[in-house]
């Protein structure tokens, strides 16, 4: 256990990396944190600092999960139900940052991440229930909670004897759940932004 100890902390540091905040700093001198939702991540990025700060937020945001996994995985076996250990780690840093006031983002991108590093097949899922979602609802919210669904529904059939895997999908999950407690609110009282907006 000892030696996992320094990846753990290396994964929560990466994701503790406020892409967000920083790139709004540098470029546009503001923080995000003070606009739009308040979120320090790639859609609020997209929605008040445009296009190409919401493209370079959500590519590193991913990349951080790919690294709190890939890097790992170099070290230790490349059993998903180890692998995933790490990549949570880098969820709740993006979450809860160090490098922020323990203020971040949501854990979409991270998360995505993550998947992506550990089952490549269920990322292209989760992205093609994500666009097809948000292509009908213009709900970027909705479309992000249905991808992170179908990734925990993936995990029951692709992976049936891996419990302890599923288990953590499922803890995953809950835990997006909760940071977008407040878009469930304005999703049931039809009040969640949409995007794009009309």
């Amino acid at each position: 256990m000892t030696e996992f100890l320094p990846f753990l902390i290396l994964a929560y540091l990466l994701g503790s990396v406020p892409t967000a905040v920083l790139y709004g700093k540098f470029v546009h001198g503001v923080d995000i944190r003070d606009h739009g939702s308040g979120n320090a991540g790639a859609t609020n990025s997209l929605r008040v600092l445009g296009k190409k700060a919401g493209f370079a937020v959500l590519i590193i945001d991913v990349l951080k999960g790919v690294l709190a996994v890939q890097i790992p995985r170099m070290f230790f076996s490349n059993e998903p139900e180890t692998l995933i250990i790490f990549g949570f780690a880098a969820v709740i840093g993006h979450l809860l940052p160090v490098f922020a006031g323990f203020r971040g983002g949501k854990g979409i991108a991270t998360s995505f991440g993550i998947i992506l590093a550990l089952q490549p097949l269920a990322a292209l899922i989760c992205l093609l229930v994500f666009v097809v979602v948000v292509y009908v609802t213009k709900y970027v919210s909705l479309g992000s909670l249905t991808g992170s669904f179908s990734f925990l529904i993936y995990s029951f059939f692709a992976l049936p004897e891996l419990r302890f895997f599923q288990l953590m999908c499922f803890v995953l999950f809950l835990l997006l759940v909760y940071t977008h407690r407040q878009n469930i609110k304005r999703l049931l009282s039809g009040t969640e932004n949409k995007y794009p907006p009309k």
